[in-house]
C-alpha cells in the first residue's frame, strides 16, 4: 500500500534517508516498497539493494510534479519500465520542458500511472493508468460507479516524514528551497502532517467499505519488480567490431608504443607489456584503455596539452599508448597497484586537459560514443554546519552577524538560535541539490537510460543522476577528463617562445627536462611559484630542506608531503636519511635492497608492495 515513499533524495523535501525507510518499513512488516522521489531515481540502486538485504520486494518510480504542483505517480513494472521512467525523466529535464498532464503517450505498458484523485475521471484511464485515493478522500467515491470502476482505485499513503515532530524539519527544507522565511512559507510548497508511515491496520480501517480498493494495490505492487547485477561490468565492452579487434588492436599499439619508447631490444620492458597485456584482457579492461587511447589520440589531433596520472601510470602499456609518460620501469612502479585479479574497484586514469581544451574533448566523447551511452557523473553536495546555519538563519530571518556570530562559536545565544542548532543536527549530512562530479563521465555498453535518467547543469552536458559510488555499485566505470589551468598557461607560454624564438617545444620530452640543469637549480633554490604541485609553501619549504635538484628526490618529496607521511615522522626522518645516508640503519637486508631509493622510508605505496611481497611473501596482486 506503501507506493509512494520519498527519501532525502527529494531534495529539500524528504526526511528519510534510504536506509531509515526501508527500516521503517521493516518495522512495520511490509513486504513491498516503492520509492518515489520528485523528479528523479537518484538512489533507486541504493534502495534496491537495502531492500533486497530486508528480504522486501522494491518497487522503483518516480513522484513527478511541475513546481508544487503533484501531476502524478510513476512506477516501473520491471526494467524496462525503469528505462522509460528514465528516458521520460531525462526529456524534460534535459530540454527543460514542463511535465505533460497525462503522460501515457511517453510511458510504455511497462509502467503504471497513478493520479491524484480530482485529476482524471475513472472512465478516461487506460489500463495501465490509476487513481491514487488518500484515506481522507475515500468518501469521495460515493458518486463513482464502484461496480465499473473498482479496478481504477488504487491506495495512496504519501510517506514523506517519519513522524509529525519532523514536519517542523520538512518545512525549514521547504523555505531553504524557496529561499523564503518560515512566515512567509507558501502551504502549497508543504506536505501533509499526515505523510508518515500509517500503520497497515489504520490504512485497512480506513477504506474498510472499498476491500477492492485495498487489494488492487496489493496486486499492483506485486506485479512489479526490479533486477540488477551488481558489480558486473556494464561499461562499454567493445571499442572496435568485436572483442578479438580490441584485443589484436591494443596488442599492435603496445607493440608500436614498446618499440618508440623503449626501442626493439629491451627484453625487460617487452615482458612486462605481455604479462600486463595478460592480466587487461583477463578482466576485461581492453576496451578500456582503448577508449582512453582513443581520447588522447584525439587531443593529440588537436594539438592539445595533457597529462595522464592516477594509478594508471604504473602500466606500461598505458607508456606506450601515450597516455601517460610516466615510465614505470624507470620508476619501479608495479602494475598490480593499478590493476590485478584482487582488486574489486576498476583501474583508474586521471587525464588532466587545458581548462580551454577540456570541453572540446568532453564534446568529441559524447560525438564518437552517441550521447544515449555517455554522460557526465553527478555528485550530492551535502548539507554541513556553516551552509546549514547560514541558510537556518536566513529563514529564521536574522542578521548576517548574528549567523556569523554562530558559525564561529557554535554557541546559541537564544531560543531561535537553540533551534537552529537542534535542527541543524537533523539536518547535517542531508544531500542538498544535483550537482557535477569534477571529472567523472560514463560510457555504458546499454544505454544509460537503463541505470538512471539525466539532466542538465549550467555546464551543458547531460548528466546522470546517479554519483561515482553509484556508478561504481552498479558496474560502470567512470573516466576521468580533468581540467587543469596549468596547462593553458604552458600552452600559452609555448605559444609565445614559438613567436618570439622560433622554437618548438615538446612538453612531453620529459627526459629533456630531467637533466636540464636550469630546471634543477630552479626547484634547488625552490622557485617553483606557478609551478603545478610544487608551489605551495610547504612544498617549496620542503624542497629548500632537502635541497632537491633531481627527478628521484622530486617525486619522493611530492609524497612525503602528503599528511600519512609527514605526521608520522616519516618526513622528518626521510629527510634525515637523505642527508646523512651513511647513518641509515634498515631493518632487514630486504628493505635496503627494495627502498634503498628512499632509505628505507615507507615513502611511496609502492614501498609498501614491495615489502609485502618480498618480505612477506605474498604475491604482487595480493600485496
Amino acid at each position: 500500500m506503501y507506493l509512494n515513499c520519498k527519501t532525502f533524495f527529494s531534495f529539500r523535501y524528504g526526511t528519510f534517508s534510504t536506509t531509515e525507510l526501508v527500516e521503517a518499513a521493516v518495522e512495520h512488516g511490509i513486504t513491498t516498497l516503492a520509492i518515489t522521489n520528485i523528479n528523479n531515481t537518484c538512489n533507486c540502486w541504493e534502495f534496491v539493494q537495502c531492500c533486497l538485504q530486508k528480504g522486501i520486494n522494491p518497487v522503483v518510480g518516480t513522484e513527478i510534479r511541475n513546481e508544487d504542483q503533484l501531476m502524478y505517480i510513476v512506477l516501473a513494472a520491471n526494467n524496462t519500465g525503469l528505462k522509460d521512467i528514465n528516458a521520460f525523466l531525462t526529456k524534460h529535464l534535459v530540454d527543460k520542458l514542463p511535465f505533460p498532464l497525462r503522460p501515457d503517450a511517453e510511458l510504455s505498458a511497462h509502467c503504471y500511472i497513478i493520479y491524484p484523485a480530482g485529476v482524471c475521471e475513472p472512465g478516461d484511464l487506460k489500463h495501465n493508468e490509476r487513481i491514487g485515493l488518500l484515506p481522507g478522500e475515500v468518501t469521495s467515491l460515493y458518486n463513482i460507479d464502484m461496480a465499473t470502476h473498482q479496478q481504477k482505485f488504487v491506495v495512496r499513503q504519501p510517506v514523506t516524514i517519519r513522524n509529525k515532530q519532523q514536519h517542523n524539519l520538512h518545512r525549514l527544507l521547504r523555505a531553504i528551497d524557496k529561499n523564503v522565511l518560515l512566515s512567509q512559507l507558501p502551504a502549497a510548497s508543504v506536505c501533509n502532517e499526515e505523510e508518515i508511515f500509517l500503520s497497515p491496520a489504520v490504512l485497512l480501517t480506513a477504506f474498510s467499505r472499498y476491500p477492492s480498493i485495498i487489494t488492487n494495490t496489493y496486486r499492483l505492487l506485486e506485479s512489479c519488480g526490479i533486477t540488477m547485477d551488481f558489480r558486473v561490468d556494464k561499461t562499454k565492452k567493445t571499442f572496435s567490431a568485436s572483442k578479438e579487434d580490441d584485443r589484436v588492436l591494443l596488442e599492435k599499439l603496445a607493440d608500436d608504443g614498446l618499440k618508440m619508447r623503449y626501442g626493439k631490444k629491451n627484453l625487460v620492458a617487452a615482458e612486462r607489456v605481455a604479462r600486463e597485456l595478460k592480466i587487461i584482457h583477463d578482466l576485461g579492461f581492453t576496451s578500456y584503455f582503448l577508449i582512453n587511447w582513443d581520447i588522447i589520440r584525439y587531443a593529440q589531433s588537436r594539438g592539445f596539452y595533457y597529462v595522464g596520472r592516477g594509478s594508471g601510470a604504473n602500466s606500461i602499456v598505458a607508456y606506450c599508448l601515450r597516455i601517460t609518460d610516466v615510465d614505470p620501469i624507470e620508476l619501479n612502479l608495479y602494475f598490480e597497484r593499478f590493476l590485478n585479479p584482487h582488486r574489486t574497484s576498476p583501474p583508474d586514469f586521471d587525464i588532466d586537459f587545458s581548462y580551454t581544451d577540456r570541453d572540446e574533448v568532453i564534446d568529441y566523447i559524447f560525438k564518437r560514443y552517441g550521447k544515449h551511452h555517455v554522460a557526465l557523473l553527478a555528485s550530492y553536495p551535502t548539507f554541513q554546519y556553516d551552509a546549514i546555519v547560514l541558510q537556518l538563519g536566513k529563514v529564521f530571518g536574522l542578521p548576517v552577524e548574528e549567523i556569523k556570530a554562530l558559525q564561529l562559536t557554535q554557541k546559541p545565544a537564544d531560543h531561535i538560535q537553540q533551534l537552529i542548532i537542534r535542527y541543524g543536527r537533523m539536518m547535517l549530512n542531508f544531500p542538498s541539490h544535483l550537482s557535477l562530479h569534477p571529472c567523472g563521465m560514463l560510457i555504458s555498453e546499454a544505454p544509460i537510460d537503463n541505470y538512471a535518467a539525466l539532466f542538465m547543469p549550467p555546464k551543458g552536458f547531460a548528466t546522470a543522476q546517479i554519483d561515482m559510488f553509484v556508478a561504481e555499485e552498479i558496474g560502470l566505470n567512470k573516466f576521468d577528463i580533468l581540467s587543469q589551468r596549468g596547462l593553458g598557461h604552458i600552452r600559452e607560454a609555448l605559444s609565445l617562445i614559438r613567436v618570439n624564438k622560433g622554437i618548438d617545444i615538446d612538453i612531453h620530452d620529459s627526459n629533456k627536462f630531467k637533466n636540464d640543469e636550469r630546471v634543477a637549480s630552479q626547484v634547488r633554490e625552490a622557485n617553483t611559484i606557478g609551478c603545478f604541485y610544487i608551489e605551495s609553501p610547504a612544498m617549496r619549504q620542503l624542497l629548500k630542506k632537502l635541497r632537491c635538484d633531481d627527478y628521484i628526490t622530486l617525486v619522493a618529496a611530492s609524497s612525503i608531503i602528503r599528511p600519512g607521511v609527514s605526521q608520522s615522522g616519516m618526513m622528518r626522518e626521510y629527510i634525515y636519511r637523505y642527508h646523512h645516508p651513511e647513518r641509515t640503519v634498515y631493518l632487514h637486508p630486504l628493505f635496503e635492497e627494495h627502498m634503498k631509493e628512499t632509505f628505507g622510508v615507507m615513502v611511496f605505496q609502492e614501498d609498501v608492495i614491495k615489502i609485502a611481497h618480498f618480505f612477506a611473501g605474498l604475491d604482487l596482486g595480493e600485496a
